[in-house]
């Protein structure tokens, strides 16, 4: 009996007839997050799509001529059509807003980038939940997977420090999709590291908590990142 663990699932990913070349990509946002994480994607092949309210807007313009010729925009419905992967880079209270925007996500690995604040740097989801388990139910036919909250958009740019990549740890509870969101945090330049199944949401989102206080309300400021290393 063979076990596959995700590693062994991300190489079947990479290698699979029906799995290589370009992603289709839908980024719902076009803030600093999405647009990092667009810009890296599209440079390295893949074919996104920025699904925006306004997508003829002078500043989506602005964002698709810096993503170059991979980059397009569309309405987010239409975005999340031409994709396999739909990115959530909005602010957390407008989540639930663009998903019922997005349509038909059944099947779609849906990688939820947010983080739920409020006031004095705590969770706004109560209950012990997390964000990615609320976006879950109010998606759920897709296939949830948390990434690229844990850090700022800077680091989404440029994931290396001194040389050494930084980590990206994600969580989700479906092991393809997770394999494919380890592929591109890879391509990005990070080392990646699976926290496990979508429950574990909670602790990347504290994390991710921890990240904004170290570099806001300590001063350390943005340029900082977390790194995982093993004996």
């Amino acid at each position: 009996m063979i076990v596959l663990n995700l590693r062994n699932l991300r190489n079947l990913w990479i290698t699979s007839s029906s799995r290589k070349g370009r992603m289709k990509i839908a980024i719902i946002g076009t803030g600093h997050v999405g647009a990092a994480l667009g810009k890296g994607w599209a440079a390295r092949g893949h074919m996104v799509t920025f699904g925006s309210r306004q997508p003829g807007n002078p500043k989506v313009g602005a964002l698709l001529e810096d993503a170059g010729p991979n980059a397009s925009a569309a309405a987010v419905r239409d975005a999340v059509a031409r994709s396999s992967i739909v990115v959530l880079a909005v602010p957390y209270s407008a989540a639930r807003e663009r998903l019922e925007m997005a349509g038909d996500l059944a099947g779609k690995v849906l990688i939820d980038c947010t983080n739920p604040i409020a006031p004095g740097l705590r969770s706004a989801v109560g209950n012990g939940e997390s964000g990615a388990e609320q976006i879950a139910a109010w998606a759920p036919k897709a296939k949830v997977v948390k990434a690229f909250n844990t850090t700022g958009a800077e680091n989404m740019a440029a994931p290396a420090y001194n040389g050494q990549p930084t980590t990206m740890f994600l969580c989700g509870d479906d092991e393809m999709a997770k394999a494919a969101v380890w592929q591109l945090a890879e391509e990005l330049g990070f080392e990646v590291v699976d926290a496990g199944d979508l429950s574990a949401a909670r602790h990347l989102e504290n994390l991710a908590l921890l990240w904004i206080h170290l570099a806001q309300v300590s001063g350390m400021g943005r340029g900082i990142a977390f790194r995982l290393v093993r004996r």
